[in-house]
């Protein structure tokens, strides 16, 4: 029998829009305040400025501003009370609060979750789904396009060791900044997008600098249920511009209960393993003597993957 791969379409931001409708407001000028070059002068959003556990080449300055904040509790009071606070002010397309979720009985518990809103708002997606590596296309939806009302927050290192909290940083065009923004269209509470470096157009493609910044994330936010994820094409991302998924349930995902056995210790004290009796496979990978080692030896096994066009999923648990 042959299978084919269904085409699935998903919003993610308000303003992800048909092409005719983009098309008509280009004619009258932008008016979004979004964050392309028409609307980024002047503009400014809070930054957090996590503490770097490693030194990595090529980090960009923080952006200077005098005044500041002592640092906020990332999770709890910045990323969840930013996330209510537009779920207040009506920026998702529905309310996944109400959405009906239960652990399915059986040797695996996974977890289901009944979201019509999520099925019924979407849009054709608009790139290949049979090619894990594909060019950026400026032309078709990217997160260049969001309100600057769906943004949280910015996310860089800090310069001095130290995390800083700037209420309102200015965007800097320059330093590409990586930001969290909500996605409209949730699957659970808190759900954002981590967006790295967005301003240069990144196709959806693991990096060793990008796949860094989401373990500092994760490790920011330092709490068993907050967890960050990855789609390449192919594998059910829907944009082809390079994000990370992330949100908070309060259970434990099946695939973390899993049996594993051991492959191997990598030289930088990386651990890796394979799922044992689980529907899909996959490898496990543990411990390291820096984060940055840990980062460099998952970001590679994903690049491998991609450049051998093998559509892939990472998830990001503590």
């Amino acid at each position: 029998m042959m299978l084919r791969i269904k085409r699935v379409p998903t919003v993610v931001s308000n303003y992800q829009k048909d092409e005719a409708e983009e098309g008509a407001r280009r004619v009258g000028g932008c008016g979004r305040n979004c964050l392309n070059q028409c609307c980024i002068p002047g503009a400014k959003l809070p930054l957090y400025a996590f503490k770097k556990l490693n030194k990595i080449d090529g980090d960009k300055e923080l952006p200077g501003c005098e005044k500041r904040e002592p640092p906020v509790d990332f999770l709890d009071s910045l990323l969840l009370g930013e996330w209510e606070d537009r779920m207040q002010r009506g920026l998702f397309r529905y309310d996944v609060t109400a959405c009906e979720t239960k652990v399915i009985p059986g040797q695996f518990g996974f977890i289901a979750q009944l979201n019509e809103g999520r099925h019924l708002k979407k849009r054709p997606t608009e790139f290949r789904v049979d090619k894990v590596l594909q060019p950026f296309d400026g032309n078709k939806f990217n997160f260049t396009k969001v309100g600057q009302e769906e943004v949280l927050f910015q996310f860089e290192a800090s310069e001095d060791g130290e995390v800083q909290f700037i209420p309102s940083a200015p965007i800097e065009p320059e330093n590409s900044p990586s930001v969290v923004a909500i996605n409209v269209s949730p699957i659970e509470y808190g759900h954002v997008l981590l967006i790295p470096r967005i301003l240069e157009h990144l196709p959806q493609r693991i990096d060793r600098e990008s796949f860094l910044l989401a373990l500092h994330m994760a490790a920011e936010a330092g709490n068993p249920y907050f967890r960050l994820g990855y789609n390449s094409l192919g594998a059910f991302a829907t944009i082809n511009h390079l994000h990370f998924q992330a949100y908070y349930l309060a259970v434990t995902f099946p695939i973390e209960k899993a049996p594993s056995k051991k492959i191997t210790v990598s030289g930088a004290g990386v651990k890796v393993s394979e799922l044992l009796n689980y529907p899909v496979r996959g490898l496990v990978f543990e411990g390291g003597n820096t984060l940055q080692d840990l980062s460099n030896t998952v970001s590679d096994a994903c690049i491998c993957l991609q450049e051998n066009n093998i559509p892939y999923n990472v998830l990001i648990s503590d």
